[in-house]
């Protein structure tokens, strides 16, 4: 069997998840591995044969995603071309971890491709949604990576094709432990802004993780370094706590980890919104921005709030034994694919 994995390469989630459903899926078949949008600080375990540009996101240091930027760097031209003349004839199983050119190829081809993620899920009626009606957040969820299949992954098994979060294999067999610092990783913020909030609480040890810089130093409690995948590690499985923006990869390993969190999801992330909403209902502490006006909320967190217990399983067999039966079961699903191809000629 020959596979095609797309993984969206923006942020570090994606990859994270990738490093561990690379190794089932090889036991499979012959894996090939698409990244576009790459704006991460990972690096898979193998090279992509695939690098291209997709429609990726651009993050500011005001505490969300900068859409202007965003809409400048996006290239739908060129994004169309990719999609265009990209040939998914002698694959067997494409599967899209919320990457848009194996989706929106898959379409023009009228090809069945499964979405392997947990913005699958935000859609159905049984996953927590935003409160506010985010009109343009609704439209990217449903139409940045369409697919007619999903195997999705959430904070609760809340429907049939809905599972569990992947959590590393590396933090499933590590020793935990409680130091008591705070792991800080906020990259919509810029350092200062940050800085600014954490100096009001000097009794307190914060471990910050910066995408801003790229050398480490110290500011009397606070510790802020470059962002780096072993010394991360090393002190989210020994701190007391996480504080982070409101992504599903980093928040479930905290929620696995038995760690106390709070998070602050970013703005213009409709996802992350809902993110929020579901963690709020677990026992989570959200907090609506990063800022000194915020203190006695961050406070009370630091001085009074409990971890919240959940169980995750390994479920990762379970969920491309569902993808492999869905894409042998699934009806026609592409009906409509010339409308959205027009939409996305008018866009280009």
């Amino acid at each position: 069997m020959k596979i095609l994995y797309g993984i969206q390469g923006t942020g570090n989630g994606h990859l994270t998840r990738a490093m561990e459903l690379l190794p089932a899926l090889e036991k499979r078949g012959k894996v090939d591995v698409l990244v576009s949008g790459m704006h991460s600080e990972l690096a898979l375990p193998v090279e992509p044969k695939y690098k291209l540009h997709g429609l990726g996101f651009v993050f500011g240091k005001q505490g969300g995603v900068d859409l202007v930027e965003t809409y400048r760097k996006s290239k739908l031209k060129k994004f169309y071309r990719e999609v265009k003349d990209f040939d998914l004839s002698s694959y067997d199983l494409i599967l899209s971890d919320f990457e848009p050119i194996t989706a929106w190829a898959a379409m023009r081809q009228e090809r069945i491709a499964i979405g392997i993620s947990n913005q699958a899920t935000l859609l159905h009626p049984s996953v927590p949604k935003a409160s506010s009606e985010d009109w343009v957040g609704r439209f990217i969820i449903r139409n940045y990576a369409p697919t007619p299949c999903y195997v999705g992954l959430s904070y609760h098994a809340y429907a049939d094709h809905i599972y569990t979060p992947i959590i590393r294999s590396s933090l499933r067999t590590a020793e935990l432990s409680n130091d008591g610092h705070y792991v800080v990783y906020l990259p919509s913020y810029a350092d200062e802004k940050i800085l600014k909030v954490l100096k009001h609480l000097p009794g307190h040890d914060f471990h910050v993780f910066s995408k801003h810089t790229t050398t480490a130093y110290r500011h009397e409690h606070i510790h802020v370094q470059p962002l780096n995948k072993e010394r991360f590690e090393a002190s989210v499985t020994s701190c007391a706590g996480v504080i982070t923006a409101a992504g599903f990869g980093s928040t479930t390993e905290a929620l696995y980890m038995g760690k106390k969190l709070l998070v602050v999801p970013q703005k213009n992330q409709f996802e992350q919104a809902c993110n929020a909403d579901a963690l709020r209902g677990l026992g989570v502490t959200v907090m609506r921005s990063f800022k000194a006006k915020r203190l006695e909320q961050l406070s009370a967190w630091l001085n009074d709030a409990a971890a919240v217990q959940v169980a995750y399983p390994d479920q990762v067999e379970e969920m491309l034994d569902d993808a492999w039966m869905q894409l042998h079961t699934a009806d026609d699903p592409y009906s409509n694919y010339l409308e959205r191809e027009q939409y996305l000629l008018k866009s280009a």
